[in-house]
């Protein structure tokens, strides 16, 4: 197949501004609803009404709203501020800057052990959480991924940790979905294992087949498009496949997301249904960090959003939990898809092109700040070296055209 390689950096500028954007927004409700003990009766999740009105409390902020945002809004960075990192764009981060460091595209347990070391700070407050601050636990140890994330070693294996670090592969292997696959297999697997790491493939998946799709169709068609083909990664006698359904369903039958979001909590929260225990087990907040239910909330936001970014945004920041993840993963994959161009057409104005990496991370330069052409720029030297070193495809410059071979080669 051919891919544009022109267009290309603009998208994954797109992606980072996207991702920046959704992130930001989505804090400003990180945690605030998450259910209570299954009574909706108070009204414990937000709904559409609430979009602008006064930010509550998360279950960590003793009573104090965020200090983001007074009200319930998208999170700007204008083109005098810097946007800050945060711990959905900061690891991705890092395993492009080792893509880059070590000339390849698959990268060894062994590189990634030493790029946590260096980039992490080991002592708080160092934006880690569950899964990833288990294996960074782990790998001071001397663990070495896919252990670090297996469960007799890490007992987090089945939070949110690996779905917020690792889409990015997808867009360095365009069209191929497989190949993301694997350049992202032990990457995934340093945090997670089981359903954990099927969803986080779905991500890859999707991101992956993002670039196949002509601009000129309508952003809802390639949306679903590309969250049908990613559910084939889906088993489909698992939790995470049949919470996509049931989301699926429930947008085909009509019912509004609030309600849909609200029937997710009480089947799998409070009825623990279709093998999801996660509720069940004890764990603080009733496992509010935990893959499946933010996977299924991050659908409820995906599919009602039908590819409009700022309606995406909005949804995944009221649909409660750990409510900047999934919305950061969508803002991303609708501003890679927009690209740079595109988001700030949706939103009707310009934004910061700096990203301050040091705001969670370490070892990137004197400063840690970067700018959104130069990590696109760097994108793009990846996908070239996939292109040609892992899938024996070609790169035309002349034409500005990548020639990737299809998957049965």
């Amino acid at each position: 197949m051919r891919i544009s390689r022109a267009g290309y950096a603009e998208k994954l500028y797109g992606f980072w501004l996207g991702q920046c954007i959704a992130n930001w927004t989505g804090l400003v409700t990180e945690m605030d609803k998450i259910g209570d003990a299954g009574d909706l009766s108070t009204g414990p999740f937000y709904t559409r009404a609430d979009w602008g009105g006064a930010d509550q409390p998360s279950i960590w902020a003793e009573g104090v709203p965020s200090d983001l945002s007074p009200t319930i809004d998208f999170v700007f960075r204008g083109p005098d501020e810097v946007w800050g990192a945060d711990d959905d764009t900061d690891i991705e981060y890092m395993y492009q800057w080792l893509l880059a460091e070590h000339q390849t595209a698959m990268l060894s347990p062994e590189q990634i052990r030493d790029g946590w070391l260096r980039h992490i700070r080991a002592e708080e407050e160092n934006y880690l959480w569950v899964s990833n601050q288990r294996a960074l636990d782990l790998m001071r140890e001397g663990v070495l991924p896919p252990a670090t994330g297996e469960p007799g070693n890490n007992e987090h294996y089945d939070m949110i940790d690996a779905q917020l670090t690792t889409e990015i592969f997808g867009l360095f292997a365009p069209g191929r979905p497989d190949m993301a696959r694997r350049m992202a297999f032990f990457p995934i697997r340093t945090v997670a294992s089981g359903q954990a790491t099927a969803i986080s493939e779905f991500y890859v998946t999707m991101y992956s087949l993002a670039a196949t799709l002509p601009d000129e169709l309508p952003m809802r068609y390639r949306v679903f498009e590309l969250a049908r083909a990613a559910r084939g990664v889906l088993p489909d006698t698992s939790y995470a496949a049949a919470m996509y359904d049931f989301v699926a369903d429930a947008y085909a039958d009509g019912k509004p997301w609030e309600a849909t979001r609200d029937s997710l909590y009480q089947r799998y929260q409070v009825r623990q249904e279709d093998g999801y225990d996660v509720g069940a087990r004890g764990l603080y907040c009733g496992g509010c960090f935990a893959a499946g239910i933010n996977f299924a909330a991050g659908l409820v936001s995906l599919f009602y959003g039908e590819g409009d970014i700022k309606e995406t945004i909005k949804i995944g920041t009221l649909a409660g939990w750990d409510s900047d993840n999934p919305t950061a993963t969508w803002g991303g994959l609708l501003g890679f898809m927009l690209g740079k161009s595109g988001v700030e057409e949706a939103f009707g104005r310009t934004f910061s092109n700096r990203f301050n990496i040091h705001r969670t991370r370490q070892g990137f330069g004197e400063t840690g700040i970067d700018t959104f052409e130069r990590m696109a720029a760097e994108g793009v030297k990846i996908v070239d070296r996939t292109v040609q070193e892992e899938l024996e495809g070609g790169t035309d410059c002349q034409a500005q055209l990548w020639y990737v071979p299809a998957a049965d080669r």
